[in-house]
């Protein structure tokens, strides 16, 4: 009876290492391989090569703070408040569209700024909406598989979210955004046939949102066959297959990789996995997709393991997101996904990102410390 208590009170523990090590060792190689990857850029753009790198050591810390605080406080105060957090997420998308409060980069208005802090809304929006539909669809659970209790108002909801974001525009959100919807009615028991039932839907959304826009097309013609057009459409991917090819087996080592000198876009932020190839070599690539899995793996048991069906679903949601952001970041940087604009979490720069994921964790290792009995 004693060791049957005891292996019940270690498993919250074993809960909690098996995320807090993994997201801490990436956090802190990202901060090492951000500097590595933005030096150059830092210096020409800002005369330092330490001004990203001491940005992110400063969203870092924060990030810490908010993942111990969240894992501190039982995850069930999420629930009343799941309305409140989706409106809110609502109004700052909202809000982009207000001139004096958007900030465009890369050709996007996808940043917010409120009172001299800039943040990016939709990651704000993912973390929101998991909290929401754990929230609803744990309410509705007695009537989930009637099609206008357990499916439609959540789809309508995930379609007027998905609309805003589309307008930023940011594709990319709006996939993981979708897969986490579905994702998420799925593990509730909504019915296989309605989850379904809006795919005849798809054609026109990718004749209007892929084949009618012609940056969009282009990546998709890099992504078939990137090296026709190395020098325009197939730049991106070609540079960064370039990097993973002569990292080899260990590595040029940390600081000696070639590709972030102004030949890689992007290496400190959507494209620092490639950085990775380079300069520590097929090691440094599995030792972070092992890092990744093990937080996946620790996520699914959680999900399981819940007390309740709302911390269930709210840690399938936060597993199903960031296994996706890592599934597509990693998979357009080896060339198996055409280029999307998706930061890999804990090792991209980027303030918004490593906060929501941190919070996320936070929440994830939470959930985790209140196993069924």
């Amino acid at each position: 009876m004693t060791k049957k208590n005891t292996k019940r009170e270690m498993h919250p523990f074993l809960n909690e290492v098996a995320i807090l090590f993994p997201v801490v060792i990436l956090a802190g190689l990202g901060l090492v391989m951000i500097h590595s990857a933005s030096a150059s850029i830092s210096f020409s753009e800002h005369g330092t090569p330490f001004y990203y790198v001491q940005k992110q050591s400063v969203f870092c810390v924060l990030g810490l703070l908010i993942m111990f605080t969240a894992s501190s406080i039982h995850y069930r105060i999420l629930n009343p408040m799941a309305y409140i957090i989706l409106i809110l997420a609502f109004f700052f998308l909202i809000a982009i569209n207000i001139p004096e409060l958007r900030v465009k980069a890369g050709g996007a208005y996808r940043w917010l700024k409120l009172g001299g802090i800039t943040f990016q809304p939709s990651e704000f929006v993912k973390l929101a909406f998991i909290i929401f539909l754990a929230y609803s669809l744990n309410k509705k659970q007695e009537q989930i598989n009637r099609f206008f209790v357990g499916f439609f108002p959540h789809a309508i909801i995930f379609g007027v979210f998905a609309l805003l974001i589309l307008n930023q525009p940011d594709l990319g959100s709006v996939i993981i955004l979708g897969a986490i919807t579905w994702g998420m009615m799925f593990v509730a028991g909504v019915k296989i046939w309605q989850l379904i039932t809006p795919a005849p839907l798809l054609i026109p959304l990718i004749y209007f949102y892929v084949y009618k826009v012609p940056y969009r097309m282009d990546r998709l013609f890099a992504y078939l066959n990137a090296w026709e057009d190395p020098l325009n459409t197939g730049y991106q991917i070609t540079h960064s297959l370039k990097a993973f090819g002569s990292g080899g087996f260990f590595g040029k080592g940390v600081g000696l990789g070639m590709q972030k000198l102004h030949y890689l876009p992007e290496p400190h932020t959507d494209f620092i996995f490639s950085i990775i190839g380079e300069e520590l070599g097929l090691v440094g690539v599995l030792i972070i997709l092992g890092l990744y899995t093990t937080i996946l793996m620790r996520g699914a048991l959680i999900a399981k393991g819940a007390d309740t069906l709302f911390g269930t679903l709210t840690a399938a949601g936060l597993t199903i997101s960031l296994g996706l952001q890592v599934a597509i970041n990693t998979g357009v940087t080896m060339g198996l996904l055409p280029t999307k604009g998706l930061t890999l979490p804990f090792l991209s720069y980027g303030g918004t990102s490593l906060l929501i994921s941190m919070a996320g964790m936070g929440i994830l290792m939470n959930i985790g410390s209140h196993k069924k009995i």
